[in-house]
């Protein structure tokens, strides 16, 4: 059920699409406020979970380290693992968010017959770096149809993923390698019997919706050939807050836009946010630098302290009596 349910839901969601804009004539609800909507559910949703997170306590510096710190001088530092500067922390993210460091070295662990045998995970590291960088490419090149005139950058994106020309429409690299990742980390997350047991609908609902809306946008580009002026005219509109509904788009495209805009809408609410929470980890971009700074909590409450001094002086008659010797002294 937690495979048919987000699948059927999915599902559920094009239809709609299909339907309201094919036989029922509501272009302006898929077309026009749905977009808008889900955009203010993103934007309002994002900030007020990156707020809510940044508002966090952190009281003390707790990085995730598994290298050499800074220590003496003659000891090697591993700055990139355990980094002590803010230029550390920096590129340890960087490599975090561009080529996902820890999944690449990442293993996995399973029993085989009597002993526990350690593996790679390469697979998975190759399958989601493939996919993000596919992702990120697609929406690049989706900028075009948002802006007027398209700047010379886009346009060369666009002719690198097409440069392999196989007829026409152009074949774009990325439509293909994104549907190959997106298979491989489906097939992944139903055959591997662990993986499939930690699963949760809504792990695959996410998962379900991007493949409807990459599938929806080949079938656009491939198989039905919508008219892409005027899609260019109607995303134009909707940026430009003068919105119009342009005949002759096609349901398929409504299809896309829809199922695209319920990912942006469930973006903030869902796993996909790790995205953004990443940035805001402490323990990745906290330096240890607990033993150069010392790191008081700011919200601790005054204490009032009682010194030895003071006990001693105190309680120094008592303490003569008693032959306990006396700093004082």
């Amino acid at each position: 059920m937690k495979i048919a349910i987000p699948l059927a839901l999915t599902a559920l969601l094009a239809a709609l699409a299909w339907a309201g804009t094919e036989y029922l004539g509501l272009q302006v609800l898929f077309g026009i406020v749905v977009p808008y909507v889900a955009v203010a559910c993103f934007v309002i949703g994002f900030v007020f979970r990156l707020v809510n997170w940044g508002r966090s306590a952190v009281p003390f510096r707790i990085p995730t380290t598994c290298g050499q710190q800074k220590s003496l001088p003659w000891i090697k530092q591993n700055k990139i693992e355990n980094p002590s500067s803010f230029a550390g922390v920096v590129g340890r993210m960087l490599l975090e968010v561009l080529v996902f460091r820890s999944l690449f070295r990442n293993t996995k662990t399973e029993k085989r017959g009597d002993k526990l045998g350690v593996g790679s995970a390469k697979w998975l590291w190759l399958g989601a770096l493939v996919f993000h960088w596919s992702f990120l490419l697609i929406i690049v090149r989706h900028l075009r149809f948002f802006l007027d005139p398209v700047p010379a950058f886009l346009a060369g994106i666009d002719g690198a993923d097409a440069f392999l020309q196989v007829g026409l429409p152009l074949l774009y690299i990325t439509d293909l390698t994104i549907v190959a990742a997106l298979t491989f980390l489906f097939i992944r997350r139903v055959v591997v019997p662990r993986v499939r047991y930690l699963s949760l609908p809504n792990d695959f609902f996410p998962l379900f919706l991007i493949i409807g809306v990459v599938l929806a946008g080949v079938a656009m580009r491939y198989v039905f050939r919508i008219d892409l002026v005027g899609v260019k005219e109607m995303t134009m509109g909707l940026v430009t807050l003068h919105p119009a509904i342009v005949d002759g788009v096609g349901a398929i495209f409504y299809v896309h836009l829809f199922l695209a805009s319920a990912l942006i809408a469930y973006f903030p609410f869902s796993k996909l946010m790790h995205a953004g929470g990443i940035v805001l980890s402490p323990t990745r971009n906290a330096a240890n630098d607990s033993r150069m700074v010392r790191h008081v909590n700011p919200w601790n409450p005054d204490v009032k302290v009682h010194t030895y001094a003071e006990y001693e002086d105190e309680y120094k008659d008592k303490m003569a009596k008693a032959g306990l010797p006396l700093d004082a002294e």
